[in-house]
């Protein structure tokens, strides 16, 4: 089945929905850079229907995921003025860099929802009691970041198979890390805050018995 838990299938309707949209765009204006991080999302989409038997993911975690999923593709598709969505500079924190702008605002908030998911995947591998916080952070926060490192190979390979992209240079790159930090460590107090007084469960599955969202 390609969901298990009840509102999953909405979830699965909305992204196929928003992601076909897109798509239809991104082919009418010939902009190949982001039908390549469609696929790579459609990727991404498939593996967590793989792993659903096996890994408890939250219907809020499945959300913010298919929201980040529709915040990327809207930065690359919409325009306001003459200036690509992503380009949009929200609040002006810095006279040397560009920031605040969509795009870092974007990677905070999916980078650090992408970090919630992966705790969600580890949690059964991990102790049962859930108390030691310091070394349970490190792991939660480096893997949000090995994530953030993984996609910024992809824009690299973006880049060179389409050279023409918005990736952007070595600033570019430094700050959508940045970014990632932000929102792998806003992500861990979010975890802490949630789990604070849960142990962790190693049986802990997609099943009916488990309880709502």
């Amino acid at each position: 089945m390609l969901y298990r838990r009840k509102g999953q299938l909405q979830i699965l309707i909305f992204n196929l929905v928003t992601l076909v949209f897109f798509s239809a765009d991104f082919i009418s204006r010939k902009n190949y850079e982001f039908i390549i991080y469609v696929g790579v999302i459609f990727v991404f989409i498939g593996l967590i229907i793989i792993s659903n038997r096996k890994v408890y993911y939250p219907n809020a975690v499945l959300w913010a995921l298919s929201i980040w999923a529709l915040l990327h593709m809207a930065g690359g598709s919409l325009y306001i003025g003459k200036a690509k969505l992503y380009e949009l500079m929200i609040l002006r924190l810095s006279q040397s860099h560009p920031v605040l702008r969509y795009d870092q605002l974007v990677h905070i908030f999916g980078f650090g929802t992408a970090t919630v998911t992966l705790f969600y995947v580890l949690k059964p591998l991990l102790r049962t009691d859930l108390t030691r916080w310091t070394a349970l952070s490190i792991v939660v926060v480096l893997t949000g970041l090995g994530v953030g490192a993984l996609n910024e190979i992809v824009e690299f390979i973006t880049s060179c198979i389409v050279p023409k992209s918005g990736v952007g240079g070595y600033v570019n790159t430094s700050l959508d890390l940045v970014s990632n930090l932000l929102g792998a460590l806003l992500a861990l107090v979010v975890i802490r805050i949630t789990h604070k007084n849960s142990p962790a469960s190693k049986n802990e599955a997609p099943t009916a018995n488990l309880p709502p969202d």
